[in-house]
């Protein structure tokens, strides 16, 4: 059996050594199988392309594939999966180690029991920062509440994908792509792997907090269309507890002819109903910008070379 380890990197030059140990150490355990290594380059601007143009021409089995500039980790996993979709198996793993290498095999243990997707899910995040879990924790929560295949709680994109439901993944056109959402969306049978997550190996994190959450509102955009539905709802349910509101002051003023309430309550009800409005049609920019993106049919991404993939 083939499997093909991918792993997309960028400006990752401290850790690389590391990952290369740690894997090897690994793989070393399971003779039996045959692997070989993706590597996505997606724009690194430090020396990660030199290392690894360097390992791809000390071992045969690891390829490189490098990007013409940073496109994001998601055009770069299908830029991977693309050239390991030819394997039996394709596994996912992150440069900084904070997924373990481990994981392999019981992944592959796993995939021998006739599973399709095989997902490692943190069950203890103590290494990650009190914002990072309370902010993960909320996100799946609000998530999960809106899409129509909820995603398995703490598991990330380190994964195996057998080579039907990879390319099943490679037959989704979005150029706007939440990996976890698509892979969970192709279905197949599925487990789950418990783990521990890791501190970061070597190096510092390329996402901050904003990136983050841009991040998490395409994943919600790309997944479901419950928020323009709810939005609906709020229009309707506010125009009519407008209505009532106009009716009671029109029968106040009638009945009892108090005044009708003055510059203050005024300018409230302007200032609430302005900020549902924006809000409203923040929503709508929201998917109105997914179509524009799409509609354009750009590629995913541009390949500047490869190295040891065929042809």
């Amino acid at each position: 059996m083939k499997t093909a380890l991918l792993i997309p990197v960028y400006n990752e030059e401290e850790v690389l050594p590391f990952l290369w140990q740690d894997t090897q150490a690994v793989l070393q355990k399971l003779p039996q199988e045959t692997f070989e290594y993706i590597f996505v380059n997606d724009g690194s601007t430090d020396g990660t392309l030199a290392q690894l143009k360097l390992l791809a021409q000390e071992h045969s089995n690891v390829k490189v594939i490098s990007l013409s500039r940073n496109f994001g980790k998601e055009a770069a996993l299908s830029a991977g999966l693309a050239e390991g979709a030819k394997a039996d198996a394709v596994i996912i793993l992150d440069a900084d180690l904070q997924d373990p290498p481990e994981l392999i095999v019981p992944f592959l243990e796993k995939f021998r029991e006739g599973f399709d997707v095989v997902y490692g899910q943190r069950t203890d995040r103590q290494k990650d920062s009190f914002l990072k879990r309370v902010t993960a924790r909320c996100f799946y929560k609000f998530y999960n509440a809106l899409a129509a295949r909820p995603l398995p709680e703490n598991a990330g994109d380190c994964r195996l994908l057998s080579r039907r439901a990879a390319q099943a993944v490679l037959r989704l056109p979005e150029r706007e792509r939440f990996m976890k959402g698509l892979f969970n969306w192709v279905g197949f049978r599925t487990a789950g792997v418990p783990f521990a997550r890791q501190k970061r190996k070597a190096g510092k994190t390329k996402w901050n907090y904003w990136q983050l959450w841009n991040f998490a509102l395409e994943g919600l955009s790309a997944s479901s269309t419950l928020p323009l539905r709810l939005w609906t709802y709020c229009g309707f349910l506010v125009s009519g507890f407008a209505f009532v509101y106009a009716l009671w002051v029109a029968a106040k003023k009638i009945l009892y002819g108090n005044p009708v309430s003055g510059y203050a309550s005024l300018m409230v009800a302007i200032l609430f109903f302005s900020g549902v409005q924006l809000i409203s049609l923040g929503v709508i920019g929201e998917y109105l910008g997914r179509v524009f993106t799409e509609v354009k049919q750009r590629p995913l991404y541009l390949i500047d070379e490869k190295i040891n993939c065929e042809p």
